[in-house]
């Protein structure tokens, strides 16, 4: 998002922490009515340029929110959508985004309320490892073909009872209603959001074995001190790694590896 979409939308973040903060609202409530409201505005196209029409007044737009979801929805969630339409749109899609972004935060904010977070942001990792294992798996979620119906009863045979409730309803929102969007795309959008809730970054990171329990801790503190913040790693382990570790933050990769030297030796070698 760019120009007005993105102050839009670091509005309606405000907003949702805002209401969040209250033990009076239901996070994970609003987290599904918010998810329904994306699947309508993304459905009906001609409801969402009408919802951001620059041309239409704030209030004008407000109002209509409240008249088709009113009956539909907590009055929570329609104040929500009524402040979301009240703002300038860059694109119509935009609208949709943000909806579904908020969605999402409003599920890991419940995690975070009731001390699941780092279970859901460790869940959301392992998940994605096992999709870009499998390629029989990743082609049975992707299925345009197949029905949201079966693709749900796949993820309930693969989570129910292995994961958190918030990364299942999450998994399942992102494989059930894709929007044009890659699997490892939103899985990887998933894990940043999560981060955010606790103000920190994802470090991938890749090694030949499994790091135990103080080079993980000192491997964190020192990407908390290089990049000025706290850092959650995702951790895998990949034997031609050969020794040292790979740690990528976001497009950044740190290089470690006895592969990756052996490989840049070679080319000087070539060269």
């Amino acid at each position: 998002m760019n120009g007005a979409s993105r102050e839009a939308l670091a509005a309606a973040r405000e907003r949702l922490d805002a209401l969040t903060d209250s033990t009076s609202v239901d996070a994970g409530s609003l987290a599904d009515e918010l998810a329904s409201v994306t699947a309508l505005l993304h459905r009906e196209v001609g409801l969402r340029r009408v919802l951001t029409d620059p041309a239409q007044s704030g209030e004008a737009k407000a109002e209509l929110v409240q008249r088709l979801l009113g009956a539909q929805v907590s009055g929570t969630t329609a104040d929500l959508v009524s402040g979301l339409v009240r703002s300038r749109w860059s694109q119509s899609r935009d609208l949709v985004d943000a909806l579904e972004e908020l969605a999402d935060t409003a599920d890991l904010t419940a995690a975070e309320k009731n001390g699941t977070l780092d279970d859901v942001e460790d869940e959301l990792f392992r998940f994605g490892r096992i999709v870009s294992s499998s390629t029989e798996l990743r082609a049975a979620l992707t299925d345009r073909k197949a029905t949201v119906a079966a693709k749900g009863a796949l993820l309930r045979s693969l989570l129910g009872g292995r994961a958190q409730p918030v990364t299942e309803r999450l998994v399942t929102r992102l494989v059930t209603a894709a929007r044009g969007r890659s699997l490892e795309t939103g899985l990887e959008s998933l894990s940043k959001l999560a981060a955010e809730r606790r103000n920190r970054m994802v470090a991938v990171v890749t090694s030949a074995v499994p790091l135990s329990d103080p080079q993980k801790q000192r491997l964190g503190a020192a990407l908390a001190k290089l990049y000025g913040r706290p850092m959650h790693l995702n951790l895998d382990v990949d034997p031609a790694v050969l020794g040292g570790i790979q740690v990528r933050v976001g497009d950044e990769v740190i290089n470690g590896s006895i592969a990756d030297r052996l490989e840049d030796a070679g080319r000087r070698l070539a060269g």
